[in-house]
C-alpha cells in the first residue's frame, strides 16, 4: 500500500486583505484531498496586524482579530497553533497566499526588502528547507520564501505575478522571479524542492485558472515528497 503523505499547511489568517486568501486556502485543501494527501492546518496563535472592511478596503479601527481563530474559519475548526507544530512529522509543507503572509507572517508589506519575519514563521519553514522536503508558496507567499531564503544565505527562482514592484524587492532580496503568463502556472526550483505559483498576484485572475495552478503546485509538491 502507497504511503499516504502529510502536508503541513500554513494559514495567515482569513480574508484576503489581512489573512489567508480564501480561494487559495481551499482551493489547497481541496487539491490535496483530490490527490489522496493527508494535511493539517496550522496558523500563529496572536493577534493579526490589522482588521479590514473587505467590502471597503478600509482599516476598521478599534477591531483585533486572532490570526489562529480566523483560521479555523477556513479549517472548520481543525487547525492548530504554529507552536505545536513539528516539521519532522510532515512530508511537506505548503503556503497559501493573502496579504496576511506579508502583514502577519512578516513585515513584507510595509517594510519590503527590510522586512523582519515572525520567529515561529521563519524556524517552521527554514525546518522545510533544511530537510530538503518540499515547499509550496501560493500568490503572495514567495516573497516570505525570499526573506527566509536570505537570511540563510540562499536564493531561489520563483513566482510573483505581474506586479513589478515586487518584482524588483525579490531581486534585491537574491531571488529570481520568473514571468509566467497566467494563474495557471507554476515554477519548479529544483535544487532547493520549491513550488511556486502566482495565482491571484495576477489581480484578474479567473478562479478556474487559479485552480489549476495550485492543483498543479499541489501535483508537482507531493510528487517531490
Amino acid at each position: 500500500m502507497a504511503k499516504v503523505l502529510n502536508v503541513a499547511v500554513l494559514l495567515a489568517g482569513c480574508g484576503h486583505m489581512d489573512g489567508a486568501e480564501i480561494r487559495e486556502s481551499v482551493l489547497t485543501l481541496l487539491a490535496l484531498d483530490q490527490h489522496g494527501a493527508g494535511f493539517q492546518c496550522f496558523a500563529l496563535d496572536k493577534d493579526q496586524h490589522h482588521v479590514v472592511n473587505h467590502m471597503t478596503g478600509q482599516v476598521v479601527e478599534g477591531q483585533q482579530r486572532n490570526i489562529l481563530e480566523e483560521a479555523a474559519r477556513i479549517a472548520r475548526g481543525d487547525v492548530l497553533a504554529l507552536s505545536k507544530a513539528d516539521p519532522k512529522a510532515f512530508d511537506a509543507l505548503i503556503m497559501p497566499g493573502g496579504f496576511g503572509v506579508a502583514k502577519n507572517h512578516c513585515g513584507f508589506a510595509f517594510n519590503g526588502i527590510g522586512a523582519d519575519v515572525q520567529p515561529e514563521v521563519f524556524q517552521f519553514v527554514k525546518a522545510f528547507f533544511e530537510a530538503k522536503k518540499p515547499v509550496g508558496a501560493i500568490c503572495i507567499a514567495p516573497a516570505l520564501v525570499a526573506l527566509i531564503l536570505k537570511n540563510t544565505g540562499q536564493s531561489a527562482a520563483l513566482t510573483i505575478g505581474n506586479d513589478k514592484g515586487t518584482t524588483t524587492a525579490l531581486k534585491a532580496l537574491g531571488a529570481n522571479p520568473q514571468d509566467r503568463a497566467s494563474a495557471r502556472d507554476v515554477v519548479v526550483d529544483e535544487g532547493l524542492n520549491l513550488v511556486t505559483t502566482p495565482a491571484y498576484m495576477f489581480g484578474d485572475a479567473r478562479l478556474s485558472d487559479v485552480y489549476v495552478g495550485i492543483e498543479r503546485l499541489v501535483a508537482e509538491v507531493l510528487k517531490r515528497a
